[in-house]
């Protein structure tokens, strides 16, 4: 770096004596173009060098020109591994980095979130989302996946917004089958530069705008992902799934995620992986109760980009009821207070199925300083709708 930056300022002074004094804008074409060339040449290898061993720790520049942000270099060169990979692997590891380390940095002049819907048909909390939405067009689009029928929509945001959609079963394939579906059709728009996954008994924790910068100005994708040992974790692991995914790197987590674009795109490349899950993750005894949407995700990006994930979800659910699905907000249960105690929440909790449970409690890290977790949060009842309509928007200030 040192004799890098000598050999310009040499380069710089001789120039300088080569330089005439200006009298007037006569002379200015007696300048020598060629020294002006070696300057000019000089000047921008300094600057470029200088950018890349003292990267810039600007957050929008971070994200919008890499999926991991400053100071998580992603190397590819990493020891040859202990077997020798097969064909679809040696592809797949192409196609992954490819896109993560050599897809050209291309930012629309009105970058926007594509917010996948994916429901039974009905959105109880379209009037909410339309309130939500307001004011924002431009920076936003809807896909709705509606897997069992089309109800008329109600806010002229959602009226034609559903993608071709097929029969969704809970804990199966067919639920990742539905999520990729979405980000297919929202890849299509090339201004869609961040994801969202919610459900129709999603709710927002926060105006549009704050939203929309915490997520478009970040280095990572929210996707959740921990490592459980126990019976709900590495107990629904298959050995039919080796060699190409080891049991050491069957990760879990909620399956509700927002995504960054070449996240979505690698998603849609794979097969491989997908495949592995699609054969051996599947709700029944003999398979371990493996329900793919909670495994499938979080495993393919703990191993091919684990530092590009924040291992948590914006999207809030409550499990402290330890039952196989989440806690459902009724109308009692919805105040200001709860909402905002929400909105608070600063540290992600992960709980093991061990016999002997591990709570692993993290800080909620947004271009490493402490925020917020939570940008959304469900599973909240129909029957709630018009308390959030008289909550909204007080309850999603800062």
């Amino acid at each position: 770096m040192l004799q890098s930056y000598m050999k310009i300022k040499q380069a710089w002074r001789l120039g300088m004596k080569d330089m005439p004094i200006f009298h007037g804008s006569r002379q200015r074409s007696q300048l020598k173009k060629p020294t002006w060339i070696i300057i000019l040449v000089s000047l921008v290898s300094f600057f470029v060098i200088c950018a890349y061993v003292f990267p810039s720790k600007n957050s929008a520049v971070c994200s919008l020109f890499s999926s991991r942000g400053c100071n998580k270099h992603f190397d590819w060169r990493s020891p040859a591994p202990l077997r020798e990979l097969t064909d679809q692997e040696i592809a797949s590891r192409v196609v992954v980095r490819d896109v993560l380390m050599n897809t050209p940095a291309v930012v629309p002049k009105s970058p926007k979130i594509a917010f996948l819907f994916l429901t039974p048909g009905a959105l109880p909390f379209e009037k909410l989302w339309d309130r939500f939405f307001q004011g924002h067009e431009g920076k936003f689009s809807i896909y709705i996946h509606a897997s069992k029928d089309r109800p008329v929509r109600l806010s002229r945001y959602f009226v034609d917004r559903e993608i071709r959609s097929y029969a969704v079963a809970w804990g199966k394939i067919t639920m990742v089958d539905a999520e990729r579906r979405l980000l297919a059709n929202a890849l299509k728009d090339p201004d869609n530069l961040h994801f969202v996954l919610l459900s129709e008994s999603c709710i927002p924790l926060r105006d549009f705008d704050y939203i929309y910068n915490y997520l478009m100005y970040t280095n990572v994708s929210f996707v959740d992902n921990f490592s459980d040992p126990g019976v709900h974790g590495h107990g629904r692991f298959s050995e039919h799934m080796r060699p190409v995914i080891e049991k050491k790197d069957f990760q879990k987590g909620a399956q509700w995620f927002t995504m960054k674009r070449q996240h979505a795109v690698i998603v849609l490349a794979d097969y491989l992986y997908y495949s592995k899950f699609h054969d051996f993750c599947k709700p029944s005894k003999e398979d371990g109760y493996c329900y793919s949407d909670e495994h499938y995700l979080p495993t393919f990006f703990n191993m091919f980009d684990p530092a590009g994930i924040a291992n948590w979800s914006v999207t809030h659910v409550d499990w402290s009821e330890k039952k196989w699905h989440p806690k459902s907000y009724k109308r009692r249960d919805v105040s200001y207070e709860l909402l905002r105690s929400i909105a608070s929440i600063t540290e992600s909790v992960h709980i093991t199925s061990e016999a002997k449970e591990e709570v692993q409690i993290r800080p909620c890290l947004w271009n490493g300083n402490e925020r917020p977790c939570y940008l959304f949060a469900r599973k909240f009842a129909a029957e709630t709708l018009d308390t959030l309509l008289q909550l909204f928007p007080n309850y999603t200030s800062s």
